[in-house]
């Protein structure tokens, strides 16, 4: 790897706001978009996980995602109520939204445009899959394969989240630093489902950067509100002609594993990995398997279109 193996954060104006973004690896390489989650910064998508996928030849990108860590935080939108779950799940009567999951996708192509890139891999974790699904519909010329991680299509069918993880998605922000370290460690232990020593040694350190970089609960409730503005993607992901990969894990508590199972059967070809004993999360001892299958994916979808 060259000199350009490492880019520190930039700031890129995109579709109206700024977009915090890192690159990894080679300049000339293929481009890759790591796309976060709900009220997930991009160092999620962990150091080491993103020099990992580099050294596979990809030019690996993470960004904070509109209202999240260093990029444009925006205005608006009150925090969810339990009365609008309902009204959502029984009635049906959409949830308000100051923007929508096609917004947060138009800022992904609003920031391949400003870094030059006119398709790449992509590559979203549950909310970042769903904006990287949305961008496989409406903007299929800029997507060379699509890697949809622990999300799903929108379906109102696939069954709910666990009680305690929606519990822990609906609980008020922490007010203090004390109180969001051990918040954060509380929630992995959660979506983790299980004991995983490696995480857990490093959930302090991770909870620090994040914190130092700023959190911005109101944002995190827009964000939760766009998803369920945005209804389901399952009929429109039937005209997705990118090559797919669907990974999802078997425990998953947040998005059910059905609702990656609903995912691989919507899109034409796609191919559908479960992982055994992985919850909503991306733990490192199952690093090499999930790194192998986007590096296998997307380099073959590279040579076919070659």
């Amino acid at each position: 790897m060259t000199s350009l193996a490492h880019q520190p954060p930039q700031i890129a104006r995109a579709n109206g706001i700024d977009i915090c973004y890192e690159s990894f690896g080679d300049a000339g390489a293929e481009p890759m978009l790591l796309i976060m989650g709900l009220g997930a910064q991009m160092i999620l998508w962990d150091d080491e996980f993103c020099r990992e996928l580099a050294s596979r030849g990809f030019r690996v990108i993470r960004f904070d995602n509109r209202d999240i860590g260093k990029s444009s935080h925006l205005s608006g939108g009150k925090r969810l109520t339990p009365l609008e779950l309902l009204k959502l799940r029984f009635l049906k009567i959409p949830v308000q939204a100051p923007y929508k999951l096609r917004d947060m996708a138009e800022d992904t192509t609003g920031l391949m445009d400003a870094l030059g890139i006119k398709s790449a891999h992509l590559v979203g974790a549950s909310m970042g899959g769903m904006i990287a699904q949305e961008i496989a519909i409406s903007f299929p010329h800029r997507v060379g394969s699509l890697t949809s991680i622990m999300s799903t299509t929108g379906n109102p069918k696939v069954p709910p989240p666990t009680r305690e993880a929606a519990a822990m998605l609906m609980a008020p922000p922490p007010t203090t630093k004390e109180e969001y370290l051990k918040r954060f460690a509380q929630t992995w232990k959660v979506l983790r489902v299980g004991s995983f020593p490696l995480d857990e040694a490093k959930d302090l350190e991770r909870a620090e950067r994040t914190f130092a970089r700023g959190l911005n609960p109101n944002g995190v409730g827009r964000q939760l509100r766009a998803i369920l503005a945005s209804g389901s993607r399952k009929e429109r992901l039937h005209a997705v002609k990118a090559p797919t990969l669907v990974i999802h894990g078997t425990v998953d508590p947040l998005v059910r594993p059905e609702g990656g199972k609903d995912t691989a059967a919507s899109i034409h070809g796609a191919r559908l990995l479960m992982i055994e004993g992985m919850g909503h999360a991306l733990p490192i001892p199952m690093w090499p398997q999930i790194i192998d299958a986007i590096d296998k994916h997307a380099h073959g979808a590279a040579a076919r279109a070659a």
